[in-house]
């Protein structure tokens, strides 16, 4: 039932099981210190050798007050791979006493669960806590996840769930009730530095790097620290004495790839984003989000569906061409393909961002769509009906229909909804772009309705 899953700071051993001493000049399991991975000699030994997690492990953070009131309660652990998750949890069990054990959900069924579950009881009848790590907890199914409500409740086990995954989606509302949920976060610039820093120190060495290739560096690890531990690895084993710039820096490794799921919540974070710089008529900001979400491997297509609805709810009325160009674009892009249909797509982002905007239409739909239920089957009235046959003539059908073409202006100012029903203003437009010119042409004909009482 052991777990070989890594944390930020390598392999963890499967705490519920007796750990052999290691021998003299060793590590754990018997490897010699110099040939056990970086990330795992610098494990911390103390939360507050934990970087990047200050929020929840400093004095005033979450964990920090728990720990110094003795009540830490079931916790699932929310970031990104290489933050730290695995870590804290042993050394939270090890800060409050409790024994640590560890399964993963992508190795662990029912069975193993139960023995878990059964060992820990009987540590509790001696007098013993257990603090459950389970990582990717979100890979357990709702009834998995409903298996661990009981030794919750009743205090078998402490229970630390960790996944990359949000909560509100993955977990369910029973488990969610029961435990605290605490987003770690992105290793920031700074916490990767201070890890660069203990591994120079580690290794008895300066990494080779000029200090613009030390902040690519950084960069390339996108936050992870266990990866940035790993590609430090990769700069200690090269040969010779050449010192890295950024560009032989990054033929020699690899960077790592974008967290982006097309599936999961990153997708829909990263749109959200697009959406709402667009919005705010920040074309830069725009452009970033277009470019982050292509460099995760997005389906142009599905942005150009989405940068289409913009142009329709968010500009509307105020710049009439731009959805028009956003369909251009869209059947440039499925023309040309990538990536030089993703310059259009790029092209429609600066203009969406630029454009006028008014929700105006957007809101209109909205309050005629209440309307039409609200109002049922109302008949339109008869003077706008057509009158094919000689019975609906005879009952009245079209009688009274002035043609607007034929009133001066174009505009004759009859009513057009249901007899009886209050005339409603659904669309009202805004002052900005071409809708200052709809708004000036609506209060005209209001006017006309006004003088007619229609």
């Amino acid at each position: 039932m052991h777990d070989p899953t890594q944390d930020l700071f390598g392999e963890m051993p499967d705490m519920s099981r007796p750990q052999a001493a290691p021998a003299s000049g060793q590590g754990e399991g018997g490897a010699s210190s110099r040939h056990r991975p970086l990330a795992d000699r610098l494990r911390p030994e103390t939360l507050g050798d934990v970087v990047g997690q200050d929020h929840l492990l400093g004095p005033q953070g979450t964990l920090g007050l728990m720990l110094r009131n003795h009540s830490l309660a079931s916790l699932i652990l929310w970031g990104g791979p290489g933050v730290g998750k695995t870590t804290i949890a042993r050394l939270l069990a090890h800060a409050a006493g409790l024994r640590f054990v560890q399964i993963s959900a992508v190795f662990s069924g029912v069975a193993d669960l139960k023995r878990v579950f059964e060992d820990a009881r009987r540590r509790a009848a001696r007098g013993e806590g257990t603090l459950l790590f389970v990582d990717e907890i979100h890979r357990f199914n709702r009834a998995q996840q409903d298996g661990f409500l009981p030794v919750v409740e009743d205090g078998t086990v402490v229970l630390v769930g960790a996944t990359t995954e949000n909560p509100s989606f993955a977990l369910n509302g029973a488990l969610l009730s029961r435990c605290q949920v605490l987003v770690l976060r992105r290793l920031d610039d700074a916490a990767l530095e201070l890890l660069l820093c203990r591994a120079e120190a580690e290794v008895g060495r300066t990494l080779p790097l000029t200090p613009p290739a030390r902040a690519t560096l950084r960069a390339m690890a996108d936050g992870d620290g266990r990866y940035l531990l790993n590609m430090v690895e990769q700069i200690l084993a090269q040969p010779g004495d050449d010192v890295f710039d950024p560009q032989s820096l990054s033929r020699l490794l690899a960077k790592r790839a974008a967290l982006y799921d097309r599936d999961r919540e990153e997708h829909y974070n990263l749109i959200s984003a697009l959406h709402k710089s667009l919005r705010g008529s920040d074309p830069d900001a725009g452009l970033y989000w277009f470019a982050r979400m292509l460099e995760g491997g997005e389906d142009p297509r599905y942005i150009a569906r989405r940068l289409t609805r913009f142009a329709a709810e968010d500009v509307g009325m105020a710049d009439p061409q731009a959805l028009p160009l956003a369909v251009a674009a869209w059947e440039t892009y499925e023309r040309m393909g990538s990536p030089e249909g993703e310059l259009a797509l790029a092209q429609l982002v600066v203009h969406l961002a630029t454009a006028p905007k008014s929700n105006a239409v957007y809101v209109a739909y909205g309050k005629a769509r209440r309307a039409a239920r609200a109002t049922g089957s109302l008949m339109p009235p008869a003077h706008i009906l057509n009158a094919p046959t000689k019975l609906m003539k005879d009952i009245g059908y079209g009688r009274g229909y002035e043609y607007d073409h034929d009133q001066a202006e174009g505009f004759s100012g009859q009513n057009y909804f249901p007899d009886g029903m209050r005339r409603p203003q659904f669309y009202r437009p805004t002052g900005r772009g071409h809708e200052r010119e709809v708004a000036r042409r609506l209060d005209s004909w209001s006017r006309v309705r006004e003088s007619r009482g229609s």
